[in-house]
């Protein structure tokens, strides 16, 4: 009887056995951080965030919602007004993938609301990335329809 090959020991390096529990970390960091969007309180969600945050959403003049952020302050603003500016609507809002690598997540999938101001609704594919560091999100990155998004926003 002959024993099956065993496989060969590999040793990884120091920073690539810590890259899984970083990746852990960051979709731990990401999950909580959805969950906190759907409660909708703007300080829970900005406690998600850094003191510092490197926010990047393109500048829309005709968004009222949407214009610089640096700080954990500044995220609170941000879907506070958000919140006020549009209701959502979670049938037309989805998250299709969610790919995590060490301390970066990307996120994508559709996300739908109605501006209260005006009335129109929309719906815009998006997608998202994150950096985390020690459970904090320090980098958000949002790619949407800004056309869709500013039409919903101007009064006809």
């Amino acid at each position: 009887m002959t024993s099956a090959p065993t496989a060969p020991t590999t040793r990884l390096p120091a920073q690539a056995a810590q890259a899984p529990a970083q990746a852990d970390a960051t979709r731990d960091t990401v999950m909580a951080f959805l969950a906190r969007l759907q409660e909708g309180s703007p300080v829970r969600i900005a406690e998600m965030f850094a003191p510092e945050v490197d926010w990047v959403i393109a500048e829309n003049p005709a968004v009222p919602w949407i214009k610089p952020r640096r700080t954990r302050s500044d995220v609170a603003d941000h879907f506070r007004e958000l919140a006020q500016g549009q209701q959502a609507d979670p049938a037309g809002t989805s998250i299709g993938a969610i790919t995590v690598t060490d301390d970066e997540a990307l996120l994508s999938g559709w996300l739908a609301g109605t501006v209260r101001a005006t009335g129109k609704s929309f719906r815009s594919p998006f997608t998202m990335r994150l950096r985390v560091k020690d459970g904090l999100i320090v980098g958000y990155r949002v790619v949407e329809d800004a056309l869709a998004i500013a039409a919903a926003c101007t009064p006809a």
